[in-house]
Parts: structure tokens; C-alpha cells; sequence
């Protein structure tokens, strides 16, 4: 008869393996590390976690997450205010910013354009991106969303809406088709965004 884990490691597991990147193994290592460990490390590990679930909040202005309003980004007058870097998620200004080739202010969409997946323009953050625009002083617009089918679709979509507003450009594909920017280093990111091109 084989050793079975105990219901609680089992639920710790099936918790962690949610968890992205993470799969049924390397779930079950680090549930078993963290029943072994002091009590103490799992107290400050469970304490961490809760601490930055309540105090991480979405910048009411561009998006990226932030423990104030609005973030640091957008508070940072050093920063560029005419260029706005459009990406998905709140993880890929993160991405962008680390590469050092950008300046300027975030507008993140909260995902992409996927009628397939019941996501349409008005389920993103469209409408702030054109709120942000009418309120002027944008000179370009740069969209920084993959190279897949939807990252395609909703930066078409994005360049027809705000043609004639503002100057839209794309990073250039720098990154590898069908990827999103998580996957990239930062001097594929430094590339593409230095070869952007104006969309029409």
C-alpha cells in the first residue's frame, strides 16, 4: 500500500498548482517544504501575502499596480507626458519599464480584445485610454501588446479608433509571434520598442 498525502498537504497543493507557472510537482515540493518549515517562516510567508493582497491596488490613472493613488509612474514628473506605452496587464509596465527604452506614461487595457473568450472594447480600459487623449497633451500613442491573433486584433482596433487624434505606433516585433511581453528580456523589449512603427 503507497503512502498517500494528508487531505490538508492535498489542498495546499491543489492550491499552489493554480498558481501560474507552477506545476503539479513543483506544487507538491513546495507544499511539502512549508509543512516542514518552522512555524514562524509559513507565519511571515501567510502574513506577506496577505499584507500585499490588501495594500496592492490598480493606479486609478494608468493601471499598473500601486499601494497609492495615484502610482509612481504617474506621479513621476521626470517622466514623459506627450508618449503613452499601451500594454495589457498591470505585470507588462513592469516588463516594459525595466528595459530602460522607455520614458514616458502607462495605459494599461486590462486584457485584449477576444470576441471567442466574450471580451469585447467596452469590457477593456478603451474608454479611459480615450478620456486620457481628450484631455490633451498626448503626442503618440504606442501599442505594446503581442504578436498573437488577439494582441493583432485589438491593436488594429486600437489604431482605427484613435486615427486622426493622436500618432499610434507599435513596438516592433522584436518579440516572438504568438508570445506576450512576460516572456521577453529586457533587450528584446529595448528592441522592439526602439523599432516601433506608425500603424494606419
Amino acid at each position: 500500500m503507497s503512502a498517500t498525502l494528508p487531505e490538508p498537504v492535498v489542498e495546499l497543493v491543489a492550491a499552489l498548482g493554480r498558481l501560474p507557472g507552477i506545476g503539479p510537482r513543483s506544487a507538491e515540493r513546495l507544499a511539502l517544504h512549508l509543512v516542514q518549515s518552522e512555524s514562524g517562516q509559513v507565519q511571515q510567508l501567510a502574513a506577506a501575502l496577505l499584507k500585499a493582497r490588501e495594500n496592492i491596488q490598480l493606479c486609478d490613472t494608468c493601471g499598473a499596480l500601486t499601494e497609492q493613488q495615484p502610482c509612481t509612474l504617474c506621479g513621476d514628473d521626470r517622466r514623459d507626458s506627450a508618449i503613452l506605452c499601451v500594454v495589457e496587464t498591470a505585470v507588462d509596465v513592469i516588463n516594459v519599464d525595466k528595459s530602460g527604452a522607455f520614458n514616458g506614461r502607462y495605459h494599461v487595457l486590462g486584457g485584449r480584445i477576444s470576441p471567442l473568450n466574450g471580451v469585447e472594447p467596452e469590457d477593456l480600459r478603451i474608454a479611459q485610454l480615450e478620456q486620457r487623449i481628450e484631455q490633451g497633451g498626448l503626442e503618440e500613442v504606442i501599442v505594446a501588446l503581442g504578436t498573437d491573433v488577439e494582441g493583432d486584433a485589438t491593436s488594429a482596433y486600437l489604431a482605427q479608433l484613435l486615427a486622426g487624434r493622436v500618432k499610434v505606433s507599435r513596438i516592433a516585433h522584436g518579440l516572438p509571434a504568438g508570445s506576450g511581453l512576460e516572456f521577453a528580456d529586457q533587450l528584446t523589449l529595448s528592441h522592439a520598442l526602439e523599432g516601433r512603427r506608425e500603424m494606419k
